[in-house]
């Protein structure tokens, strides 16, 4: 006798899976890399790859020790490493790295169940983690090794804290000749990347464009000049941020309306950090803080299914 089986949604497969996105993302991520180290020597290319082994490591570890099937094949590890590097400084000690590779992969990603079911970025996280506990050397900056500006050849302050004598012409902001973190300088390259990806439908450019767009939109609003809000976008981390933090999948809403409220949350919550808070830039903390807000944001933002009930709370208005 043959048996009906009925399967939840969605009833129609695609070939994409988690690895081939993930491989996608890797692939984008290379400029990025490459401008790295053509900035910043070797030593951002080493610092790379020991947080995407690491990552590797303690995620297969963690299904090891809990006797879970291994889901490091899924590339998912190798992309935290690599943007979790991104967001550290050139020469963080590897300690500190590892610390933050393990808050990102057990702690963020892992003991919430794994990808699709975190609730927060973990890269993202991680580098909360490391700010909060190694406060001073998550905040020494070097500048590029050909850097021949007033700052300091060696650790200097970002554009975002350094004076108006020590900043950077515009083009040395979008080529990414200046002081900040392994993979948030060069502009250019995040923005070849984060082209790829939209090119081949991984990421909407809904989710960068309304960040970024809003984050420039209230710099002109307080009075910014058009050269000081360009400066205020491709300072900081914003740039990689909005197009390989915010869009993550597991993180952030599913739909188009959902994935605008997210990103002009994430834009007001950074110029706000910027502007009024003690810290050093506002991305990070922006996006967790959205992350938390997710769920609500798809319940509100979600279309009611063909045929389905309505909240009782709704059929009484």
């Amino acid at each position: 006798m043959s048996k009906l089986i009925v399967e939840p949604s969605p009833h129609i497969k695609s070939s994409w899976t988690t690895q081939k996105i993930m491989l996608n993302v890797i692939i984008a991520l290379c400029p990025v890399l490459l401008a790295a180290i053509i900035l910043f020597g070797v030593r951002a290319l080493t610092l790379t790859v020991l947080c995407s082994t690491c990552c590797v490591l303690f995620e297969w570890l963690f299904c090891r020790i809990t006797k879970k099937d291994s889901t490091i094949s899924d590339l998912s590890a190798v992309v935290t490493g690599m943007l979790l590097a991104f967001n550290l400084p050139v020469e963080i000690p590897e300690y500190m790295a590892v610390i933050g590779c393990f808050a990102a992969i057990v702690v963020v990603k892992m003991l919430f169940g794994g990808i699709g079911q975190n609730f927060a970025n973990p890269a993202a996280t991680a580098r909360i983690v490391l700010m909060i506990s190694f406060a001073s050397a998550m905040t020494k900056w070097s500048v590029p090794f050909y850097y021949t500006g007033e700052v300091d050849a060696v650790v200097s302050a970002t554009p975002l804290q350094a004076s108006a004598s020590q900043l950077p012409s515009l083009m040395d902001m979008f080529l990414g000749v200046r002081a900040g973190c392994v993979g948030e300088t060069c502009i250019l390259a995040i923005l070849i990347g984060g082209s790829f990806l939209i090119v081949r439908g991984i990421i909407t450019p809904v989710t960068p464009v309304a960040y970024i767009g809003t984050v420039a939109l209230l710099s002109l609003l307080t009075g910014s000049s058009n050269e000081e809000m360009l400066y205020e976008i491709m300072s900081g981390g914003l740039f990689l941020g909005a197009f390989f933090m915010a869009t993550d999948y597991s993180t952030t809403p599913l739909t188009i309306w959902g994935k605008l409220i997210f990103a002009v949350g994430c834009g007001i919550l950074t110029f706000l950090i910027r502007q009024f808070a003690d810290l050093p830039e506002g991305v990070s903390y922006s996006i967790l803080l959205m992350n938390i807000l997710t769920p609500y944001i798809d319940k509100i933002s979600m279309p009611r299914a063909f045929g389905a009930a309505r909240d009782k709370r709704e059929a009484k208005k």
